[in-house]
């Protein structure tokens, strides 16, 4: 049977994810610039019996087609392999070489149970029904992403269905969950420079104060949460700069704003927008000030199709039964980060889940984008299995 020779050759090699997540660990490439990353993925590949499509999403997305040997769905399997901009501090024997670059959110565990994954399945693809697309990624850290260029590119459009994880640190390695509908929020970026007449701090009255301006943009903009979105929606505005630095007795001419918004729904998504738009244009109205105001969706919130969801759940649960390596499924709840997998989710459902990860010996959990965040090797497993399991188990359904 499939599934059984698919999870035999994925525990005997164990061993060979670790050592491709370790190397992957060492050497981390911040979004956009990984060059060796990429370049190390796709010569994993070359001669293998696939086509790939390289240099997608800033020259350095992959797409892996496995054409299985029986007919039936197009199915994806998605990781991303970018880094962070962090210093690390794991003090691990393989932390990174590359200073102030770190694996700090697993995407390294990521990428490397899909590639022996990948590498099984190719051998099984007689076997195999349909076919199945590997995604590997580049730049989910960074807006406005790989997914969304990878999805323009074309080479998934007769995707049906498709499927990703990710590594955290909320059980020990064992542990896979799940959540249906809305699971990540999306995230939008703003920018706002505020134009007024600088003057002598004595005399406001022949001046017009930006950073006044500036100061109720942000009290107002906390309204639009708190009076313009259902008390049943998700949403949080955080300005998280402010930049009106000047002296003490002088009046600012100008000040620049930066902020993040996190929407658990697209209806949340364009309200906030369209309300916090209006605020800026009463700004000017109001303080007689002229503003330049940016303002981009970077992801949308991502959504876990329902009904696909409940057949992950149902494949999930049947294998914890016999698989001594799943030990519980279970739901998790929605997560305040945002993930650009929701881009693969606007030409197909799809169903992002959950595999824990917490180190053993951790006592309190370090999350990710940690400079001190890690996983537990065993739970790199156990995302092979997982998806194994979702993969095979959706094929034979169709």
């Amino acid at each position: 049977m499939l599934t059984e020779k698919l999870m035999q050759m994925l525990e005997a090699r164990k061993d060979e994810i670790i050592q491709i997540r370790r190397h992957l660990h060492e050497n981390p490439e911040v979004s956009f610039q990984e060059v060796e990353t990429a370049k190390y993925i796709a010569d994993f590949y070359a001669g293998k019996d696939v086509k790939i499509d390289k240099e997608i999403a800033g020259k350095h997305g992959l797409v892996v087609t496995i054409k299985g040997g029986k007919p039936g769905k197009t199915i994806g399997l998605r990781a991303d392999f970018d880094a962070l901009p962090l210093q690390e501090e794991t003090g691990l024997p393989f932390a990174s070489k590359n200073p102030g670059v770190m694996h700090a959110c697993g995407h390294d565990g990521h990428t490397a149970y899909l590639m022996v994954l990948a590498d099984c399945l190719i051998q099984l693809k007689d076997e195999l029904p349909g076919t199945v697309k590997i995604i590997h990624q580049n730049a989910e850290e960074m807006a406005p992403g790989g997914a969304k260029d990878i999805v323009a590119s074309g080479v998934l459009d007769d995707m049906d269905y498709v499927f990703g994880i990710h590594f955290l640190p909320n059980g020990p390695a064992g542990v896979v969950g799940w959540h249906k509908g809305y699971t990540f929020t999306g995230r939008s970026y703003m920018k706002l420079k505020i134009t007024g007449a600088g003057g002598h701090g004595s005399s406001p009255h022949l001046a017009n104060d930006a950073i006044v301006a500036g100061a109720y943009f942000v009290t107002q903009a906390q309204t639009v949460i708190s009076r313009r979105l259902r008390p049943f929606d998700i949403g949080v505005i955080t300005i998280g700069s402010f930049d009106g630095k000047g002296q003490f007795n002088i009046i600012k001419e100008s000040v620049e704003l930066e902020g993040d918004i996190r929407c658990m729904s697209d209806g949340a998504q364009e309200i906030v927008q369209r309300e916090l738009t209006n605020l800026v244009k009463g700004l000017e109205a109001g303080f007689g000030v002229t503003c330049e105001f940016t303002y981009n969706n970077d992801y949308p919130p991502l959504y876990n199709d329902p009904e696909l969801t409940d057949r992950v759940v149902k494949i999930l649960e049947a294998a914890q039964e016999h698989d001594a390596d799943i030990k519980e499924v279970k739901e998790f709840p929605p997560q305040a980060p945002s993930e650009d997998f929701s881009y693969y989710n606007t030409i197909c459902p799809g169903c992002y889940f959950f595999i824990a990860s917490t180190p053993k010996g951790q006592d309190k959990p370090v999350y990710n984008h940690n400079p001190k965040f890690d996983i537990d090797e065993d739970a790199l497993l156990v995302a092979a299995k997982a998806v194994g399991y979702v993969l095979t188990g959706i094929a034979a359904q169709e």
